[in-house]
Formats: C-alpha cells, structure tokens, sequence
C-alpha cells in the first residue's frame, strides 16, 4: 500500500527541479499523487476501511493545497506538472 524507496527515489528523480531536491512542490505532488494512486486501488478492494479513507482525504486535501500554491507562485510550472501527471483539473 505505501510506496518503497525504489520507486520513491524513482519518482524524485523525474520531478526534481535540481539534483538533490525532495521538497519542492512538483515532487511532494507527484509522491502524493502515487500514495493515492495506491490508496485507491486499497480502497477498492476494501470500501470500509474508514480509518484509511480519511487518510486518503487527508492526502487530496494536502495536494490540493500544494497545486494551489504552485499555481499561484508559477502557473507555467503548475500546468506543466498537471499536464505529465494527469490530473482532472
């Protein structure tokens, strides 16, 4: 259900701005993008698990925030990070 550090190193590497970068917004998204990939597919096969439910909620509403402060401080940045993501939007 979480991401190894395999694939989360792998992630990184793809949205990092710069070597070494783990904290700007592009790469927090794009972890939390996969945490609720994977949280979704749980859920599918368990829809009363409540306790992760809000877990996943919790995950959305932190996502949502962060693509909001993206958006505001460089929208090319943001479209672009949407655009390679996926996301409805």
């Amino acid at each position: 259900m979480s991401i190894t550090p395999e694939r989360k190193n792998e992630i990184v590497k793809l949205y990092a701005q710069k070597e070494g970068d783990t904290g700007s917004p592009e790469v927090q998204v794009a972890l939390l993008s996969e945490r609720i990939k994977n949280l979704s597919e749980h859920l599918g096969t368990h829809a009363k698990d409540f306790h992760s439910r809000r877990g996943l909620l919790m995950m959305v509403g932190q996502r949502r925030r962060l693509l909001d402060y993206l958006k505001r401080i460089d929208a090319t940045r943001y479209e672009k990070l949407v655009d390679r993501l996926e996301l409805r939007r």
